[in-house]
């Protein structure tokens, strides 16, 4: 099969399904080798201001990450198709000569040095995902994308300890283990190339995808903007919880329970959480009508959120074991969440066919749940030892997971009602 002429939607496409799959999988997968594998060291040290070292590069880094998904916005909305294979390489190129440079500067400046490698980093999603939006497989190649995120985390902070473990320095091992990754990374992105652009079939069934500029992305988010404030903000609560979640789950278990946490706890539970919420989400690719797609995303989100408001209500009430509230917590999370990154944008803009792509929109998502992340991050260091008593965070958890499971079903709930009158039925409507 000539590579060029692959197409993840052809009728014999198994294998060329596969080929974008694994392209999709493998290049983001090979980005967090230069993100994460930093957080691996003990980062022993002084710190700034009273904040250890290691919270100060964590926050470094998220900040230049978000600020990347802001920048994201114009840059990948505007980028042409051609040219984002060179966007991933040079981005991630970036990456690496930045943890090169927190290898040779001294601390604090180094720190620096990690908010200019999450600078580029944030942008790389969006580029990925531009390659498999607008297909009539996208929810599963998006899936599949979505995977390497959750499996990736895991396997580059070990790629991390095994460098230390080799005897690499703590400052060099970030900039090693990019090292070990570029070829790998540079491997998946020529096969994204020669992934093909969406043919006809697909273009009918979930419309054309076209850059956007300033104007056409202020009228793209207008069109839509009542359900998109309202789908941004339930975002943005879900990101928020999400991090909350995963920052403080020793904690939350310990307050919960009194005990602490196996080491293997939360990686046991959130793999098959995981893989359940994907098989959930990619499932949504077997309903070819558009608009009926699209509400059945909104109602996954809502369902998720439902899974949340019962598992903080019955734990609030003393009536669900702590494992029981972490695996459906993260069910209630995950659905939405992952429902966002794979479908709900995808089918709006096939069913109101609108100009533009669905990656404007999640960029424009992502940007402010990574703001909520940070400001997570800020008020953790804000409230010291106190933002992490565990019995303290025993007792709120299951409240915040209510509240903010309540918010969510009420943004959903918005949402639903501004689409039902403001997204074509029938027929869809072109341009």
């Amino acid at each position: 099969m000539d590579a060029r002429t692959i197409r993840p939607t052809d009728r014999s496409g198994l294998a060329a399904t596969a080929w974008a799959l694994c392209a999709a999988f493998g290049a983001y997968f090979c980005m967090y080798g230069f993100r994460k594998p930093y957080t691996a060291a003990g980062w022993e040290g002084e710190g700034v201001a009273g904040i250890d070292w290691k919270t100060v590069l964590v926050i470094s880094q998220v900040v230049g990450y978000t600020m990347s998904k802001f920048i994201g916005i114009k840059v990948i909305s505007e980028l042409p198709a051609s040219r984002r294979a060179l966007g991933i390489l040079l981005l991630v190129a970036l990456a690496e000569g930045a943890l090169v440079g927190f290898a040779l500067l001294p601390a604090p400046w180094s720190a620096l040095m990690l908010f200019l490698n999450g600078l580029p980093l944030g942008m790389v999603f969006g580029l990925v995902l531009g390659f498999l939006e607008g297909r009539r497989l996208t929810e599963i190649l998006a899936a599949g994308l979505c995977a390497s995120f959750i499996m990736a985390d895991g396997f580059t902070k070990s790629v991390g300890a095994a460098l230390l473990r080799a005897g690499v320095s703590e400052v060099w091992m970030p900039a090693a283990a990019g090292a070990l990754f570029f070829l790998p990374l540079a491997a998946a992105v020529w096969m994204l190339a020669q992934v093909h652009p969406p043919d006809g079939h697909d273009v009918a069934a979930r419309s054309a995808r076209t850059t956007l500029d300033g104007p056409a992305r202020r009228a793209l988010f207008a069109r839509h903007a009542p359900a998109l404030v309202c789908i941004i903000a339930m975002y943005l609560l879900v990101t928020v919880l999400r991090s909350v979640r995963a920052d403080f789950a020793r904690e939350i278990w310990q307050g919960l329970t009194g005990t602490a946490a196996l080491p293997t706890l939360f990686t046991s539970t959130e793999t098959w959480v995981a893989a359940g919420v994907m098989l959930a989400t990619a499932s949504l690719v077997m309903v070819t009508d558009n608009r009926r797609a699209f509400f059945l995303s909104l109602a996954t989100c809502g369902i998720g959120l439902g899974v949340a408001l019962v598992a903080g209500v019955l734990a609030a009430a003393g009536r669900l074991p702590a494992t029981a509230l972490v695996i459906l917590v993260g069910v209630g999370v995950y659905l939405p969440y992952v429902a966002v990154h794979v479908s709900l944008f995808e089918r709006l803009l096939a069913v109101s066919r609108d100009r533009g792509t669905s990656t404007y929109l999640l960029q424009l998502a992502d940007s402010f749940g990574y703001l909520g992340y940070v400001a997570v991050l800020l008020l953790k260091v804000a409230a010291g030892s106190g933002a992490t008593d565990p019995e303290a965070l025993g007792r709120s958890f299951p409240a915040l997971v209510a509240g903010s499971a309540v918010v969510g079903l009420a943004l959903v709930a918005a949402a639903w009602g501004f689409c039902l009158r403001g997204l074509p039925d029938g027929a869809e409507r072109s341009r």
